[in-house]
C-alpha cells in the first residue's frame, strides 16, 4: 500500500476523469438514472463510492461499447462534449468552420445554431447564399430556410420553398415537408391544412403530424376527431418499444397534453 502512496493523486485524478467521460456517455447514450447519479456526483466531488461507479462504469459499459463500434461511442462521447460548450462559443467556433471551409453542411450547422441561439433572421441570412446556388434544391437547405421562415412568421415563403422540394426522397423529407406545409397553411388560415397534415400522416416516420393535426382539429371546433387521433397516439404509445417512446417523447407528451384540453 506504502508502494502505491505517491501515485494515488494521479489514479484519483484519473478516475475523477473517468467520472466526467462516463457521465457525458451515460447522458448521451440515455443509460440508467443510477448511472447518472453516481457519476455525477464522482465528477463533483470525487467521493470514494462516486469514483468507484466511475470504474464500474468504464468496464461494464464504456469498454464493451467502444468493442463494439468505438466510433459510434468516440462520436457520442464527442457529441456530448460539443454539447457542453456555451452556444455562443459554438456558434463562434461554426462561423470559423465556415469562413476555412464554405459547405453546405458547415453552413446548415451554423443556421441551426443561430436559430438555437433564437436569432432566425441571422440564420437566414446564413443559409441564403445556398437558396440561389447549386443547392438551391437540396431538402436539407430548402425544410432549414422553411423552418426559419415560419419562426420569423413568414409562412407564405414557408409554403413557397416547401412546394420545391422533392417528396420522394425519402419517407422522413416526405414526412417533416408535409408536416411543415401543413403549419405554413394554417398559420395562413388555408382549409388545404387539414388534407396536407393526413396526408402526412400516411406513411410518417414520426408521430408529430398526428400531434399537430390533433392540436389544428381542436382549434377547428372538431373535438371528437381529435379525440379519436388523440386515442390511436395513445395506443401506439403503449404498443411502443421504449427506444421509440424516448425518440417521440415530445409529441407523446404534447398529446397528453391536447387529451387533457378535450376533458
Amino acid at each position: 500500500m506504502d508502494a502505491l502512496q505517491p501515485y494515488l493523486p494521479f489514479l484519483m485524478n484519473l478516475l475523477r476523469l473517468l467520472a466526467i467521460i462516463g457521465l457525458i456517455h451515460a447522458v448521451v447514450t440515455r443509460q440508467q438514472v443510477y448511472w447518472i447519479v453516481m457519476l455525477l456526483f464522482g465528477a463533483l466531488f470525487g467521493g470514494l463510492f462516486g469514483l468507484a461507479f466511475a470504474a464500474v462504469y468504464t468496464f461494464m459499459v464504456l469498454i464493451p461499447a467502444a468493442r463494439g463500434g468505438s466510433r459510434a461511442a468516440g462520436q457520442a462521447v464527442a457529441r456530448g462534449v460539443e454539447a457542453l460548450k456555451p452556444l455562443d462559443t459554438r456558434i463562434r467556433e461554426a462561423q470559423e468552420q465556415l469562413q476555412e471551409s464554405d459547405t453546405l453542411q458547415n453552413r446548415a450547422d451554423l443556421a441551426a445554431l443561430q436559430a438555437r441561439a433564437g436569432r432566425p433572421d441571422d440564420a437566414q441570412a446564413t443559409l441564403a447564399p445556398l437558396l440561389s446556388g447549386i443547392y438551391a434544391d437540396d431538402p436539407v437547405v430548402l425544410l432549414t430556410s422553411a423552418e426559419l421562415d415560419l419562426a420569423r412568421h413568414n409562412p407564405a415563403d414557408a409554403e413557397t420553398k416547401l412546394n420545391r422540394v422533392d417528396l420522394k426522397t425519402s419517407a422522413a423529407t416526405r414526412t417533416r415537408t408535409l408536416t411543415l406545409l401543413a403549419q405554413a397553411q394554417d398559420a395562413q388560415g388555408k382549409p388545404d391544412a387539414d388534407q396536407t397534415y393526413r396526408d402526412a400522416i400516411t406513411g410518417a416516420t414520426t408521430e408529430e403530424p398526428r400531434a399537430r393535426h390533433a392540436a389544428y382539429l381542436i382549434r377547428q371546433g372538431r373535438a371528437a376527431e381529435a379525440r379519436a387521433l388523440l386515442d390511436a397516439l395513445a395506443k401506439t404509445e403503449q404498443k411502443a418499444s421504449g427506444l421509440y417512446r424516448r425518440q417521440e417523447r415530445e409529441w407523446f407528451q404534447m398529446a397528453a397534453g391536447l387529451r387533457k384540453e378535450l376533458k
